[in-house]
């Protein structure tokens, strides 16, 4: 029988809608203190977490992030940096004369803010808490930096929102996931063929309307504009790193 820890891995889905019940302080810092305690580089830790209680700060963020008012609305909004600007300060205050962070660095250091976010997230769901991640904290990124006055070397690797589902996300199905002969390949790289490629996106499509879903999905996430943004904002990010 499965462990409550997987059987909360397994069933935990996005929430987009939630109820208006306030998150406590106390869990709030049960979600955080799972944050914190998550694996990381070098126990060096290369993130920092802003909690966003500001209304105003939150009705941009929503704006800021393609229009998603569920945002504003959540009861939580917390955004995860890659941060090796602490980092970088202690070693110049201690005699050092570090190298400005680069993409190695970077790489890292959103790594281990990811992987705090998922902690925060698994902790959240066990409490009954609902959360949703929210890619689009990098399309706007001089606009983001700016309303959160961040350095040049802590910038957001992922935001997500939290609060008490409603009831139909909670009855809703969670979205399927493909199989693992997809996903898990034993010790070298599986390229997929043709016929393995639609084996692994059918199930995912209405019956019978695989190329028509997977060219709609291609225009709505792929070659979207936000997408195509999001990429612009990347190479601005990777500009702090360019030394």
């Amino acid at each position: 029988m499965s462990s409550q820890t997987i059987k909360e891995l397994v069933e935990r889905k996005s929430v987009r809608v939630f109820t208006k019940r306030k998150i406590s302080k106390k869990n709030k810092n049960i979600i955080f203190e799972a944050a914190i305690n998550a694996p990381t580089a070098g126990n060096m830790q290369l993130y920092s977490i802003i909690d966003v209680t500001d209304n105003e700060i939150k009705e941009k963020l929503s704006v800021y992030c393609d229009n998603q008012p569920f945002i504003r609305d959540a009861k939580m909004v917390l955004v995860f940096l890659a941060d090796y600007q602490k980092w970088y300060e202690g070693f110049k205050y201690c005699g050092c004369k570090p190298r400005h962070p680069s993409y190695g660095d970077l790489q890292i250091s959103t790594v281990d803010a990811t992987i705090a976010a998922q902690n925060a997230v698994t902790a959240a769901w066990s409490l009954g808490i609902g959360s949703c991640y929210i890619g689009d904290i990098i399309e706007r990124h001089d606009d983001v930096c700016k309303l959160l006055n961040l350095p040049n070397y802590a910038i957001p690797a992922c935001m997500v929102v939290f609060g008490y589902p409603a009831k139909k996300q909670l009855l809703r199905n969670k979205s399927k996931r493909v199989n693992l002969e997809y996903t898990v390949f034993e010790n070298k790289y599986h390229k997929l063929s043709k016929q393995d490629t639609k084996k692994m996106f059918i199930d995912k499509a209405p019956k019978g309307m695989y190329e028509s879903w997977m060219k709609a999905f291609y225009k709505r996430k792929y070659n979207s504009d936000f997408s195509i943004e999001m990429s612009k904002s990347m190479k601005k990010y990777l500009k702090k790193y360019d030394e």
